[in-house]
């Protein structure tokens, strides 16, 4: 290709376009000045014939540089002949034949352009460019000369090294240089001249700054101790050259010095002179580069010292000087002494702001109470430096605005104003706001803003800054939310006399337009703090009534501005946020304070307000295409490029990687804006913006319709009358709207937290339209693909391990913590989703991936953090994060269970440390324990719950479990201890007011549920002895308060006693589910007689009844020795005391007095009785109290269903579910025949069904017919051979078994039955059925109890058959 174009004289061709271009001002051909640099760019990396023969055309590098100056606003066109200067300049040095030491004969020809690394250092190349060696191989290294040794440089090198050496260091060299006895050990050559000697003392730093100190202590003239105060400042600068973090010699030196006496003298008193000022300037310069220096690692003796110094009475020099006395003030005609007092106060400013970032990190109490107290005496100083409004040097603005520099980092801390004896907090407060107010008119508002003037650039961002401090400060010491009114200013412009004056916050709002980000950022975030309130909102809104759309307008085209930077986005985010938290009509309402947004359609004449408002104005913006391109176009990436970064990214597809348009990849930019300008305020964001490559999607605004009024635009605040006129901006026309070259833009992870904040309180307003557009944008889907929790183990793992060429700490420090803001927004409002509407997250890969990133973001290591900002940033997310899969599996266990489940198999050693180090910080961190401690139970709950389900489904979805996961797994039982012992030391070290006290009771019981070895570790641990005796103490608590007069007992449900007894029985109940060992235990602890005592109370309270009766169903299932102790008499301290009656003698006859008493109504009581009666029944001894009490009478006296209603009770289905237990053995069988008409009864139970269990009667007459002792009460007994044999025709399976059954046990060894069933009518039904069953059940091996039934009816109708 590159043959045929060169034949056909491209070139040429090119250079000619681009003359006649040039020769018209760029007016002729424009279109095809780019692509033609282009062509020729490539056509000479190529070629480098053609690029030789070119470079030696002066003509043609003068026609590039006069199409770079036409065209100088086009990015594009300057960066292409940046790059072809490039090639045209450096080809000679390009080329290895023009510079090698033996030129071949034939020029050498690279494939590819490359230049030496020497050339890539020293240039700003516009473009990438592969290097070659750094080193020249062809460089010749000269060979040390003979005589070197008689050098100076080398003589003098040996000597020094041969005495430190021989004195074994610099320490031991300079204290015999000190000491009187100087003996001579070498020869003369080698003796240390004056001025080594004098090197050795300058430049080793102990010596050096004691010899400062002894200079500034013998001084005789301020010039002497500037000169040494001086050298100390070489050495603080030796030490930030020299190391980049940590303390060096000079700081070390330092704090084994006393140097405070030597300097204090200095800073005690006033000065007389512009010399004692110039010497206190270099003291407090030296203190403040000190204080610099030790900002990570402050030094709390030095700190302490300084607010002491700051903090004297009469005089207090370092304060007074801030403000000019009456006296000072008429000196400042001396044009010197004023500069010099104005440098004096600006290095006490300086010192002031760097002793109050130092503070932050110190937690010396001392340290702290000193500096509250600096702090507001500070603040009344920096007053009256703002408030000498009659000095001439008002309006000097260098020094206003270092004194408002002063003050925002003043009143940046919490608390600044509380800590005056004289005056009140709030006080304080309104003056400074009196006092900013007044500059921010004066500088600002009343001088047009930034738009007419540069005056007050650094005035306006320092006094908004303020004032966003003092909104915060203001919030907390205000007595009442009535300091509003405080904010509100008289506007009006001086050349309208009569111009209405405008009232409220109407002076905030040219500041969000202003052409400086950080004031638009600043003053965005004063609206955010103020609109906390809901006055601050209704004035806000007010004081935006004469702006097209108002407030909600307004802001809402800030936030979808694409061109405005995402700091100010995301202030104008939390506006909207807030004021989406008032409550707003869905219509017209007169006495209603807000309205919220309003919205007028001039064609139909239709106004909208409130909710129906808010709707059509998210509509009319196409607020969530917006939103969809913000989450597209988000930045994870620091914010800081690296030097080696390639500015011309954006490669074409296909492109080779390695090949030569890689070198040239340029910043696409657009050209110059035809029919459309921008905002000069947007221009100032420039920097934040990057444009798209080729072939990237490009994002296109919607264009809005011309009907509605809430018209997004670059000028937010043109005041167009009133709200009722319609937009002056002509409508566009949607055909016009074709794909343009769209800049992309950078959106950060902050401003995206900010929106996830706002689409939360959406979801709050309007649930059901808010989560349509979520479903239809796809919005939850985008949002949870930008979570990486890989990527955020890399920044973490770069900050435990730094390398050389790794970013500054900080800038990862910020990455880390903007991404863990956002996984915290993000969190809160896939809560919000869940709740509102689950289906939002049920897409598979969205959920597997997002909780893949969440538990890979909870086990990132962060145990060597240095950082102590990050590591609550990190508690706080994890806390939400918990949260989150909390309610992720409440309303979605069945699709998020099996997910979670085999992402903490994959992790679970890094999963346990996480949540034994969440629980551990119960005192530290409460929020986060709570969370973590929910999450656990909630997990093993679920699990629980759907293992129930379908057991059968679970071991498929999840081959994991976490009750495996805990016991089963051998390698995870260090870990499961340890997560077992840090949940009872929570439960055990937290009081029992405190609300993590139920919070670590849920996550133990749910442990103990499902854990052997939890509850094995819990035996251990006594809590089977320490729950014993805590119910102990609560009876004899409850004891003793029924014995005060007036003492209403258990009459709250909010009592802690009932409370904590409840937790306890849980407590007991679970860790003796299924454990026979610690059954032994509570047996052992008289676990039964403590319930006997606590019985009378336990009647009074349903719910710890119902406590209690589960915890004695659990004691008793399959373990008869804590059956029998139920029948045991309580005696001693657990007899129950005289004046409550006693209830009886056992705790059995209590069951069975509640069992009989028992209300209809109460009907989780009455089953929880029978359920642990029908545990008692198993057992001999308890079947022998209840044959006594007659207990079972009670039995005969049910009602059966009459009519059509052939459905058993409850409590009826009760009653045979204990028949049936008692009906295992002999001895219970008998107490049921000795029942008159039982039997009977249970045949004409045996025809009425039940849903749960149909088929009970059937079974007690099995379990009799098992008896040799009781088969002729059976027998004799027509009515139940008759149901017996109705049931092999029945068509249900279980029913035929029984039958089946029953009829074999019956007719087995013994003659009589045999006879009895041998007549025609039942002989018949068993030899049909027994033909029936080898029919159906032909193989029947598959299913033992089909082969059971086969097996019945085959011995049935043998012994039939016999004789």
């Amino acid at each position: 290709m590159h043959a045929v174009v060169k034949k056909l004289c491209l070139i040429d061709k090119i250079i000619e376009y681009l003359n006649e271009c040039v020769g018209q001002d760029g007016e002729v051909i424009e279109c095809l000045v780019q692509p033609c640099l282009t062509l020729l760019r490539k056509v000479l990396c190529a070629d480098s014939v053609m690029r030789v023969s070119l470079s030696q055309q002066p003509s043609l590098l003068t026609l590039l540089l006069r199409v770079s100056l036409i065209f100088h606003e086009d990015c594009t066109i300057v960066t292409e002949v940046g790059a072809l200067f490039c090639l045209l300049l450096f080809d000679e040095v390009s080329r290895m034949d023009m510079w090698s030491i033996n030129p071949s004969n034939k020029p050498s020809l690279p494939s590819v352009f490359s230049l030496p690394v020497s050339v890539c250092r020293r240039y700003h190349l516009p473009v990438s460019v592969i290097g070659h060696h750094a080193v020249s191989p062809y460089s010749i290294v000269l060979p040390l000369s003979a005589d070197c040794l008689a050098l100076k440089p080398v003589s003098d090198m040996l000597r020094i090294a041969w005495n430190l050496s021989w004195y074994h260091g610099s320490d031991n060299l300079l204290k015999q240089m000190n000491s009187e006895t100087k003996i001579q050990e070498f020869l003369d050559a080698l003796k240390l001249s004056t001025e080594d000697i004098l090197i050795l003392k300058i430049t080793h730093t102990a010596s050096g700054l004691q010899d400062c100190l002894h200079s500034i202590v013998q001084a005789a003239a301020h010039r002497n101790v500037r000169a040494a105060v001086t050298r100390m400042s070489f050495y603080l600068l030796n030490d930030k050259l020299s190391l980049k973090s940590g303390t060096g010699p000079c700081g070390v030196t330092l704090k084994s010095l006393a140097w405070h006496p030597a300097l204090n003298r200095f800073l005690q008193v006033l000065p007389a002179c512009t010399e004692d000022e110039k010497l206190l300037i270099d003291i407090i310069n030296f203190l403040n580069k000190l204080m610099k220096r030790q900002r990570k690692n402050p030094s709390v003796e030095l700190l302490n010292w300084i607010l002491e110094l700051l903090l004297r009475h009469n005089p207090n020099p370092l304060l007074d000087l801030l403000v000019l006395t009456e006296s000072q003030a008429r000196e400042e005609t001396d044009d010197i002494r004023t500069a010099v007092r104005q440098q004096l106060q600006k290095e006490l400013i300086a010192l002031f702001n760097t002793l109050l970032l130092n503070i932050t990190t110190v937690t010396d109490r001392k340290c702290l109470e000193l500096l509250y107290v600096f702090q507001t005496q500070l603040s009344l100083k920096l007053l009256q430096c703002l408030r000498v409004t009659d000095a001439p040097h008002f309006y000097g603005l260098p020094s206003l605005e270092r004194t408002l520099r002063g003050m925002a980092h003043l009143t940046a801390h919490p608390g600044w104003s509380s800590h005056s004896p004289l005056t009140k907090p709030f006080d304080i407060c309104v003056k400074y706001l009196s006092g900013l107010l007044e500059v921010i008119t004066s500088f600002y508002v009343e001088r047009g803003g930034n738009a007419m003037s540069f005056m007050g650039k650094g005035v306006t961002k320092s006094t908004v800054l303020c004032l966003l401090h003092l909104s915060h400060e203001m919030i907390a010491q205000a007595p009442s939310s009535e300091w509003m009114p405080l904010w509100f200013l008289p506007l009006g412009s001086h050349s309208e006399e009569h111009a209405p004056t405008q009232q409220g916050l109407a002076w905030l709002i040219p500041l969000w337009v202003d052409r400086d980000p950080e004031v638009r950022f600043t003053s965005l975030g004063l609206g955010s703090a103020l609109t906390t309130l809901e006055p601050g909102c209704v004035a806000l809104a007010n004081s935006c009534q004469n702006i097209s759309g108002g407030l909600w307008g307004t802001v809402v085209s800030i936030l979808l501005d694409h061109l405005e930077c995402s700091a100010v986005r995301r202030e104008a985010a939390f506006i909207l946020q807030n004021l989406l938290v008032i409550p707003m009509p869905s219509e017209i309402l007169k006495d209603y304070t807000w309205q919220g947004p309003c919205v007028h359609d001039e064609d139909s004449g239709l106004s909208l307000i409130g909710k129906p408002a808010l709707q059509a104005l998210l509509y009319h913006c196409h607020f969530y295409e917006h939103l969809i391109q913000m989450v597209r176009h988000c930045y994870q990436g620091r914010y800081g490029f690296d030097l080696i970064f390639s500015a011309f990214g954006g490669t074409s597809e296909g492109s080779d990687l390695n090949g030569l348009d890689d070198s040239f990849k340029f910043w696409r930019a657009p050209s110059r804006m035809s029919g459309q300008d921008h905002d000069p305020s947007s221009l100032s964001t420039s920097e934040t913006m990057l444009t798209a490559s080729e072939g990237s999607a490009e994002f296109q605004p919607l264009v809005p319709s011309a009907t509605l009024l809430l018209e997004p635009s670059h000028d937010h605040c043109v005041v167009q009358g009133h709200h009722e006129t319609t937009a002056s901006r002509p409508p566009c026309d949607s055909s016009l709207s074709a794909p343009l070259s769209k800049p992309c833009i950078f959106v950060t992870p902050s401003l995206l937290s900010a929106v996830c904040g706002l689409l939360d309180n959406l979801l709050v307003i309007a649930p059901k339209d808010t989560a349509n557009a979520f479903r239809q944008a796809r919005l939850i889907e985008l949002l949870c693909n930008i979570v990486d929790a890989p990527f955020l183990d890399m920044c973490m793992q770069e900050l435990r391990t730094p390398l050389p060429a790794s970013p500054p700490v900080e800038h990862t420090q910020a990455q880390v913590s903007f991404l863990l803001e956002y996984l915290s927004s993000l969190s809160r409002l896939l809560q919000s989703c869940l709740l509102v509407d689950p289906n939002l997250m049920m897409q598979d890969e969205v959920l597997k991936s997002l909780i893949t990133n969440v538990i890979g973001v909870l086990t990132i290591c962060t145990k060597d953090l240095l950082d102590g900002e990050l590591v609550p940033v990190f508690y706080h997310t994890w806390t939400h994060l918990f949260e989150l899969l909390a309610t992720l599996l409440r309303k979605a266990s069945a699709v998020s269970l099996p997910a979670i489940t085999s992402v903490l198999a994959k992790h679970w050693e890094a999963v346990i440390d996480v949540l034994c180090r969440c629980v551990d910080l119960s005192v530290r961190c409460p929020a986060l324990c709570a969370a973590s401690l929910q999450f656990l139970s909630v997990l093993l709950t679920e699990e629980v719950k759907w293992r129930l389900q379908d057991k059968d489904k679970i071991s498929l979805c999840c081959p994991q479990t976490m009750a495996s996961l805990l016991d089963e797994t051998q390698e995870n039982q260090k870990s499961s201890e340890r997560l077992n012992k840090v949940i009872l030391q929570c439960y055990d070290g937290t009081s029992p007011k405190d609300i993590l006290k139920r919070v670590a009771a849920n996550a133990l019981m749910s442990l103990l549920a499902v854990s052997r070895r939890a509850q094995k570790h819990a035996l251990k641990a006594d809590l089977i002895d320490s729950c014993m005796q805590q119910m102990k103490d609560i009876n004899a608590q409850l004891n003793l308060d029924s014995l005060r007069p007036g003492k209403a007992v258990l009459k709250k449900k909010e009592d802690g006693f009932v409370k904590e007894l409840s937790i306890t029985m849980q407590l007991l109940r679970n860790c003796l589910y299924q454990n026979e060992e610690c059954k032994e235990a509570a047996l052992g602890a008289h676990l039964v007689p403590v319930l006997h005592s606590l019985w009378p109370w336990l009647l009074m309270d349903d719910s710890l009844m119902q406590i209690a009766l589960q915890l004695l169903c659990v004691y008793t299932a399959n373990f008869p020795n804590g059956c029998s102790s139920l029948c045991w008499s309580s005696y001693g301290q657990y007899a129950q005391a005289a004046h409550r009656g006693a209830p009886g003698n056992s705790l059995m006859l209590c069951i069975l007095k509640l069992a009989s008493q028992m209300p209809l109504e109460n009907t989780a009581i009455q089953q929880m009785v029978f359920l642990f009666l029908s545990n008692l029944a198993l057992s001999h001894d308890c079947k022998g109290i209840i044959q006594k009490s007659n207990f079972l009478q009670n039995f005969l006296s049910l009602t059966l269903p009459r009519g059509g209603n052939k459905h058993l009770s409850n409590l009826t289905v009760l009653w045979l579910k204990l028949l049936l237990n008692m009906s295992f053995g002999e001895d219970g069988q008998q107490m049921i025949l000795r029942l008159d008409g039982c039997l009977d009864l249970l045949t004409e139970m045996s025809t009425c069904r039940h849903k749960s269990s149909p088929y009970i009667p059937l079974l007690i007459f099995h379990n009799i017919c098992f008896s040799p002792t009781n088969k002729p009460k059976i027998l004799a007994n027509e009515k139940i051979i008759t149901v017996l044999a109705a049931c092999l025709e029945n068509e249900n399976q279980n029913a035929q078994r029984i039958g089946a059954a029953a009829l074999w046990a019956l007719t087995y060894n013994y003659q009589k039955a045999k006879t009895a069933l041998k007549n025609s009518s039942i002989k018949r039904k068993v030899d049909e059925a027994y033909s029936t069953a080898k029919r159906t059940f032909s193989n029947s091996e598959e299913n033992p109890l089909n082969a059971y039934y086969l097996k019945c009816l085959e011995n049935l109708v043998q012994l039939l058959n016999s004789s």
